[in-house]
């Protein structure tokens, strides 16, 4: 394995920490150029949480993927659109440095937790938007995924919001300005990457509507998705293993389901 670690965004103090397969092109030949995942965790942008970072980070890993967690902008950081810039500088990174790095530029998935299922989702919608070009150098869809993988996310700034990470993302506009920039299913359209969405309906801190209403959106927008609402569990679950402390085998179920759908997405045999 080679650990990488660098700051796509140099207007932020935002991290990015690689992991990448051994390229052994004898005794691995079929494994010389692999998809990748960035992990974002979640946190309400007040913390980047350890449990949804490193352990889903090595069970893509663990599954043949190259993998790198980005650490975005959080708290007073947050605002101002710094972490989509974070996101999407970063993906930029990743397609510049894809043969060093022996990753498959077309084939760069985004998976987030929570509030790090905002900064993965706003990746996936908002790529092309004029705000987010105004602050940074993008062009010709070189911060789009092509792939979200969102986890419990937080996606509304309407209704069904997570005030506080709203907030946090939005510090000075009003509630219609708000929901008009920062709702992301209202930013859904033809050009959004597919995406594969999990949920519980006791989700007491981000309401499953979050994940019902981007799924109608994606479905009206004829994206391919895969959506899965599970009846039981807390916010923040995880890999819903022991070791991070939410072990549950029927929520766990979301991590293989996931693995055939991105396999299929990428024709990547895992």
């Amino acid at each position: 394995m080679r650990i990488i670690e660098l700051n796509p965004n140099p207007g932020s103090r935002a991290r990015l920490v690689g992991y990448l397969h051994d390229i052994e092109k004898e005794s691995m030949g079929n494994r010389v150029e692999r998809p990748c995942v960035v992990v974002c965790p979640g946190g309400g942008f007040e913390i980047l949480s350890p449990r949804e970072a490193d352990p889903p980070a090595t069970a893509f890993f663990a599954k043949g993927y190259n993998v790198l967690t980005l650490y975005y902008s959080i708290r007073d950081e947050a605002d101002d659109l710094r972490p989509l810039v974070d996101i999407s500088l970063a993906i930029r990174t990743i397609r510049e440095n894809a043969a060093e790095w022996s990753i498959l530029p077309d084939k760069i998935a985004v998976c987030g937790f929570s509030a790090g299922g905002y900064v993965a989702a706003a990746a996936g919608t908002l790529w092309d938007h004029p705000k987010l070009k105004q602050r940074a150098d993008l062009h010709s869809g070189q911060g789009r995924p092509d792939a979200m993988v969102l986890c419990y996310p937080v996606l509304s700034a309407g209704e069904f919001a997570h005030r506080g990470s709203i907030e946090r993302l939005s510090s000075g506009l009003s509630e219609a300005e708000r929901e008009a920039v920062f709702s992301l299913e209202q930013h859904v359209n033809s050009s959004t990457p597919p995406a594969f969405l999990w949920h519980t309906v006791e989700d007491a801190t981000v309401p499953v509507e979050n994940s019902l209403q981007f799924a109608a959106a994606l479905q009206r927008a004829r994206v391919p998705f895969e959506c899965h609402i599970y009846q039981r569990g807390r916010h923040g679950m995880s890999m819903c293993t022991t070791e991070v402390g939410s072990p549950d085998p029927h929520l766990a179920t979301w991590f293989p389901l996931c693995l055939e759908w991105l396999g299929e997405q990428f024709g990547f045999e895992y």
